[in-house]
């Protein structure tokens, strides 16, 4: 765990915390939140498991071809539900890009260069154009959902409304209602920690980031 490997061991912890969150997302929600929930799950962990040093797993020829499968399916599906949600065009593009470097991984010799999966695609190389459009894509989403994710902080911690004569004051996640009611501090906000929206938004820009360092290295 040292020299070029330590960035894949980055990579496939922060891809597997924000996959595990994402299924954390998904038990609390419905219908199409959920969908996209478990979208993300499987981007996470896709993601993570490419990134597995190969030092420790080396993935076999047909590993690729599981992941293009796989990942080929999950574009069909993003493609879908795109026509009732706008967010599945996000995951198509994430979808496709793993089955595009799954292409380039399952290129003869690609898979037997370095000590991580981005040394072999580095070796490999891909197509300079798409490379370049998915690498552009996800710089402005993740300058994009960074920008989102600090008034949603914010917000966050500088604490809910107050309402006069008996209202609930909010801050923290708890809440105090006046005129004998409960009081509640600290803690997750009611919905769980699946509900809360910063770290959903945390999530995507991890994915984001991670996905451009790893097209990076084609």
């Amino acid at each position: 765990m040292h020299g070029p490997a330590m960035p894949g061991w980055l990579l496939m912890a922060l891809c597997a915390m924000t996959g595990a969150y994402c299924l954390l997302r998904a038990r609390g929600r419905t219908g199409e939140e959920r969908r996209a929930a478990r979208a993300e799950a499987l981007m996470g962990f896709g993601m993570a498991a490419m990134a597995v040093p190969a030092a420790v797993v080396a993935p076999p020829a047909w590993g690729w071809v599981l992941y293009t499968v796989l990942f080929g399916v999950a574009a069909l599906r993003a493609l879908w539900f795109s026509r009732g949600s706008g967010h599945h065009l996000h995951h198509l593009v994430g979808s496709s890009a793993m089955v595009y470097m799954s292409v380039v991984m399952a290129r003869p010799g690609a898979g037997g260069h370095g000590s991580h999966a981005s040394h072999a695609m580095a070796a490999a190389g891909g197509v300079p154009l798409l490379t370049g459009l998915l690498l552009a894509y996800y710089a402005a989403y993740v300058l994009r959902s960074g920008a989102r994710l600090v008034p949603v902080s914010a917000a966050t911690a500088g604490g809910g409304a107050v309402t006069a004569g008996g209202g609930a004051v909010t801050a923290g996640g708890g809440a105090v209602t006046a005129g004998g009611g409960a009081v509640t501090a600290g803690g997750p906000p009611a919905g769980g920690w699946g509900a809360r929206p910063e770290l959903a938004l945390a999530c995507r820009l991890t994915m984001g980031i991670a996905m451009f360092a790893m097209l990076l290295t084609l």
